[in-house]
């Protein structure tokens, strides 16, 4: 497959990861705010229940908080742009597993292939970035060597 059609379709999949990311932390903050609401126990603002309920639900908004910055990295991401280098947006292929620098969102499966999407805040980025290919790093006494880079 091309290399841009492989780096949309990543896109495309980490994108429908965390739109649904995004919709089940709106579904359970309002299922949170729906126990709550329906709680008959004691009508104080510092009742127990209520207060761990809105602890939840802050958590929750947290959580879908993060949901939405990554959406916002993903989708800053070029498709059409084929980097040369390990930055921000690039696609790297080692000889032992698959990358793509956008948002930290761990292991994806893209097209029955296993895809990491990792954030330029975590020490593998740092160890290869502006690597290029045919290039080799270090990690964790783990090393790789940049297969591709687009």
């Amino acid at each position: 497959m091309e290399k841009k059609a492989v780096k949309k379709n990543i896109i495309k999949s980490c994108i429908e990861l965390l739109e649904k990311n995004i919709k089940t932390s709106k579904d359970r903050i309002q299922e949170i705010i729906q126990t709550a609401n329906d709680y008959e126990g004691d009508h104080d603002m510092f009742d127990p229940f209520k207060e761990d309920m809105m602890k939840k639900k802050d958590l929750q908004v947290k959580q879908m908080e993060k949901f939405l910055e990554d959406l916002k990295l993903v989708k800053m991401v070029d498709p059409e742009r084929i980097s040369d280098k390990v930055e921000f947006g690039a696609v790297i292929i080692t000889d032992k597993q698959k990358m793509f620098v956008s948002a930290a969102l761990g292991k994806i499966t893209v097209d029955n292939e296993s895809v990491y999407a990792i954030s330029t805040q975590v020490p593998v980025y740092n160890a290869m970035k502006g690597l290029k290919i045919g290039d080799t790093f270090t990690i964790n006494n783990n090393s790789f060597t940049i297969k591709d880079v687009f």
